[in-house]
């Protein structure tokens, strides 16, 4: 009977103005008993992968979802570690010796590109923070479009140098900026320290510092022969520690390194991220304004405590 075909039919719903007794319903609606045992067949082929209830899924298969790590290693440390772990402790060594070269006369600059700071103007007033409510800010914005400031942070003085805003960051552009921040002290002796980008490498910042070095070494020919053949013969001849100009350069992957870096995320904490800008030159202004406000009242230098040896455990 139905009572036998499905277990649920005979349990009758006591709650007044029911339709229908469950026994009645389920007399209607009984249970094919080929499709009944097929489902039950269905269901012991998918118990036999499921896990035992003592023997969780995970912990026998040594899976941890709930993790993630980074898998690439630095080209640098991976095929050149002994260069890798010298070139870190390298610039390490010049964030700690920079105080006695300033005392010297020599500047220890970090140097960087900000890149792609965006000109976004807000649709709708931001309305501030009051007493049980945060800041509310609409999430429509009409994008003005993108500028690029290249900067070049004091390690002794924790002041923003010579500051550069543009729309990119192409070779003329930087060698425009490292001329510009030369031009400050046209007679000392400079450090500045920055990544493996192309255009910190490029034939034309190479041609820059042999004239304001007053080297008259023939440089070669780019991509041909010399020391502007190529990238790596540039890097060699920029960070020879007998010019006056020189360049300490971080290995790949590593901007980490960079002090600058540091000054970017305050820049955009306290800058960038809350603001709205009616057009780029606001976005220019502003940022500049940003600079001398950061320069006369919070610069201090970053306490570099890193030496570049790997951390213990």
């Amino acid at each position: 009977n139905a009572r036998e075909v499905h277990a649920g039919a005979g349990r009758g719903d006591h709650r007044a103005g029911v339709r229908a007794s469950g026994a009645e319903r389920a007399a209607c609606f009984a249970l094919d008993a080929h499709r009944a045992r097929a489902r039950s067949d269905q269901a012991e082929d998918r118990r036999d992968h499921l896990p035992k209830a003592h023997r969780p899924f995970f912990s026998e298969t040594d899976l941890r979802p709930h993790k993630s790590q980074y898998w690439l290693t630095s080209p640098d440390k991976r095929d050149a570690p002994a260069e890798y772990q010298a070139a870190v402790e390298n610039i390490c060594n010049t964030y700690r010796d920079a105080p006695t070269l300033a005392a010297q006369g020599t500047h220890v600059v970090s140097t960087d590109e900000k890149t792609g700071m965006q000109a976004l103007q807000r649709l709708h007033e931001t309305k501030p923070v009051r007493a049980g409510l945060v800041e509310r800010v609409e999430f429509e914005d009409i994008r003005h479009g993108t500028l690029c400031l290249m900067a070049n942070f004091d390690v002794v003085t924790g002041r923003l140098i010579s500051p550069s805003i543009g729309p990119t960051r192409t070779e003329d552009a930087f060698v425009a900026h490292i001329e510009k921040t030369i031009d400050t002290d046209p007679e000392a002796a400079w450090i500045f320290v920055v990544d493996q980008l192309d255009t910190h490498r490029s034939a034309k910042l190479v041609e820059l510092i042999a004239r304001r070095c007053g080297l008259e070494e023939d440089l070669g020919v780019k991509g041909k022969q010399g020391i502007l053949k190529s990238k790596k013969t540039r890097k060699t001849f920029l960070e020879d520690t007998s010019h006056r100009l020189r360049f300490v350069y971080t290995p790949r992957h590593c901007s980490w390194l960079n002090q600058v870096e540091i000054w970017f995320s305050i820049l955009a904490r306290r800058l960038l991220k809350r603001s709205s800008f009616t057009s780029l030159d606001d976005l220019k202004t502003r940022a500049l304004q940003f600079i001398e406000y950061f320069n006369s009242v919070l610069a201090k230098p970053f306490r570099w405590t890193y030496t570049g040896r790997p951390l213990q455990a």
